[in-house]
């Protein structure tokens, strides 16, 4: 490993000095920065993005997507303590801090259909000769992680996606899942939901196929041949009730540790309570076409060489899932660098270190470029630089099992979180193509900064160019909308960003790149170094605009004398999500009654604040002494970097107390998908008026709260620029 690991720090290492990066004759404002000191700034920038290279990218990769590294094994500690080993060559301060959850690991698994005829499905995937690491002894078997034991038979009812608007569609055609087991197919929704809500319709068990019309053959050729699953590709994945609360079953809200209080596992109630098994669509395809009942509707098809159908039945059969249950260790490695000016203010950077199995694309690809920006800062220190905040880098483990790792972490470190945190960057796949970003709506024109300010690698645009342009391409001609501004989706689940933004209130951005190429290897043997290297990012060019775009995020919150934070885009996205819900409301003659006066009002609150913000910003361009203003603007840094945590309730989401972020949140059915306003919305949806009203009171008082916390930094930033 040492061989291994001075070879990769040797990649690419060339002094700053001598890499004399061009530097642009004006610098472009950036948000934060007063004008006297962009052109240092910028310089520093250009130095950072010139480190990243794509031969230590693809080191990085073949390195640590060697061997399988699941969560919980010996073989995810080698990850990690790799990933130590280089913090410290670099210079940072490094250490593993070490946790743990309660995890099963597949005993034994399988499934028959026992009528109308016999079939043994295969349950496993095979080896290609044209990728080395598929014929790996160490593979994690097929499995849904947090799938109950059960020995269960019964006859087969396809449900589609198996989200709740299908189990509508059954109740119109007087079909029942209760006593039965549910066939479903990935897409759509995130995967534990569909067990989910089977059990909650009385199904025994639950099967969930990759069919080829989402990730299979109608997309494009298979593996090896092309990018798709090949029919025997299994999509393994955790189906814990995450929308209830992600990390340790056996600790929601506290951090799970050897020998801490536990829950016991019959009180953990995101564990669910039917077995679950994942299929290729090799093994659905016999289960499918014995199957009677309705013919499926158009949009239930998929692409299988069969006539759809809906069951019950007369295909039964019988599924019988073991594990073994025990607590298993958690290893994230955290790497800092102390603020020299600015100690006690935190800029978080994580990303996942642990795989289902090799996991090339997830999340190495992610982890390789935060390793590069990690490198690129240490160049700096070499140069005399040092950070005026403290910069945490974050390699999580146990991600896929539920976001274990980071949320443990977070639930450690809390208190101090709430404190110090000033933002939490998260990335975990990335590909070719372009940004995709989705977060607080604070950090909306400061990330709109950085895309403008690094290079896509394609065409030689800014990355901001490249991406409007093709967002401009994928629309239909007559729509102008969004043609010449950049927007933040909003956060929803899915990683490891979760537990920072909606349980703690750090405002949080996510950033990857990718949609230029089809994959359908998610979550299987088949996510190997030679597929990514093959179909992913073939020169590993975006694997170091990753790297640059980063840096460049880092050094910006790490030094900006005035947190780059902006509040135009909160009021403005906040003011559309309130306009959706009443348009939810007024569609129903059972919510109609909904008033959202209040919220309105806090609304407008923010409008102003947000305007008052801009105006004492728009101020920090001329200022020539801030350096000199050290106690009075580390208040107005703390006003900032706490703003997010104005919108978080201790009392939490209705039925989902972990979750305490008002305005963003998953679905309680929709799992990594994003519910904005969610006690509201969810309240609607459900047409509980009594309970909607609730919750827009308490959206108002946290956006009040919110609005509240912006003026009094407008305030205090206009007395220190008077």
């Amino acid at each position: 490993m040492l061989r291994s690991l001075c070879a990769i720090l040797a990649l690419g290492i060339t002094p700053l000095a001598a890499q004399q990066p061009s530097q642009p004759a004006a610098p472009a404002p950036i948000r934060g920065f007063p004008s006297s000191q962009l052109a240092a700034q910028a310089r520093r920038e250009a130095q950072a993005r010139a480190v990243p290279n794509r031969d230590t990218v693809r080191a990085l990769v073949r390195r640590m997507a060697a061997v399988p590294h699941e969560a919980g094994t010996d073989r995810s500690l080698h990850v990690a303590e790799f990933l130590l080993a280089r913090f410290k060559a670099l210079g940072f301060d490094a250490r593993i801090e070490q946790f743990e959850a309660w995890m099963p690991r597949p005993v034994s698994r399988s499934l028959e259909m026992v009528a109308p005829e016999r079939y043994t499905a295969r349950l496993r995937e095979p080896t290609l000769p044209e990728d080395p690491t598929t014929g790996q002894t160490t593979q994690l078997p097929t499995f849904n992680a947090y799938s109950a034991d059960g020995d269960v038979t019964g006859e087969l009812v396809y449900v589609n996606y198996g989200r709740p608007d299908d189990y509508h569609v059954l109740d119109s055609l007087g079909i029942s899942v209760r006593g039965k087991i549910v066939i479903a197919r990935y897409g759509q929704s995130w995967r534990g939901i569909k067990p989910k809500v089977a059990a909650e319709h009385g199904a025994i068990g639950c099967i969930i196929y990759s069919d080829p019309k989402d990730d299979g053959f109608f997309v494009d050729d298979v593996y090896p041949t092309g990018p798709m699953r090949p029919g025997t590709g299994v999509q393994r994945g955790s189906v814990m009730d995450m929308p209830v609360y992600p990390g340790d079953p056996l600790t929601p809200g506290w951090a799970s540790v050897a020998g801490g209080r536990k829950l016991a596992a019959a009180e953990a109630v995101t564990l669910l309570k039917v077995p679950v098994l994942p299929i290729g669509y090799d093994d659905a395809l016999p289960l499918l076409k014995a199957m009677k009942g309705p013919v499926a509707p158009d949009s239930w098809r998929g692409a299988l060489p069969i006539t759809y159908h809906i069951g019950p039945g007369p295909a039964a059969v019988h599924l019988a899932l073991r594990f073994e249950w025990r607590s298993r260790p958690l290893y994230d490695v955290i790497a800092t660098v102390r603020g020299a000016r600015f100690p006690d203010q935190w800029v978080v950077y994580g990303n996942h270190h642990d795989a289902w199995v090799n996991g090339a694309e997830d999340p190495i690809s992610g982890q390789a470029a935060l390793g590069e920006t990690a490198r690129a800062v240490a160049a700096l220190l070499k140069t005399g630089w040092r950070p005026a905040r403290t910069l945490v880098f974050a390699a999580w483990d146990g991600e896929e099992w539920g976001l274990l790792g980071s949320t443990e972490w977070a639930e450690a470190h809390a208190a101090e979180l709430r404190a110090k945190a000033v933002v939490y960057y998260n990335s975990d796949t990335n590909e070719a193509g372009w940004i995709d970003a989705s977060g607080s709506h604070s950090l909306e024109q400061f990330v709109t900064e950085i895309a403008r300010d690094v290079t896509d690698p394609k065409t030689g645009q800014s990355v901001l160019a490249a991406t409007l342009a093709h967002d401009r391409s994928q629309r239909a001609p007559k729509d102008t909308s969004s043609d010449t501004t950049f927007t933040l989706d909003a956060l929803g689940s899915g990683s490891d960003y979760t537990a920072f933004l909606d349980h703690v209130g750090v405002a949080a951005v996510n950033v990857s790149y990718g949609g230029a190429a089809h994959s359908g290897i998610y979550h299987s043997i088949y996510d190997s170094y030679t597929f990514y290297e093959r179909f992913l990012d073939t020169g590993y060019v975006y694997g170091v605009t990753e790297a640059q775009t980063m840096s460049t995020a880092v050094l910006r919150m790490a030094d900006a004398p005035v947190l780059p934070f902006e509040f135009l885009a909160p009021a403005r996205t906040y003011r559309k999500y309130a306009d959706q819900l009443a348009k939810l409301a007024a569609d129903n003659d059972t919510i109609k009654a909904l008033d959202l006066t209040a919220l309105r009002t806090a609304l407008t609150r923010l409008d102003s604040a947000a305007a008052a913000w801009d105006r004492a910003s728009a101020r920090i361009a001329a200022a020539s002494d801030l350096d000199r203003r050290g106690a009075a603007l580390t208040a107005v840094n703390r006003l900032l970097a706490s703003s997010e945590q104005a919108l978080v309730d201790s009392g939490g989401l209705p039925r989902r107390p972990w979750f305490q972020h008002l305005v963003y949140a998953p679905g309680a059915y929709t799992g990594y998908g994003v519910k904005t306003m969610p006690g509201i919305r969810e309240a609607l949806e459900a047409r509980h008026l009594d309970e909607a009203q609730a919750q827009a009171a308490r959206v108002a008082a946290a956006v009040t709260r919110y609005a509240d916390q912006v003026q009094r930094a407008a305030d205090a930033l206009t007395a220190i620029l008077k």
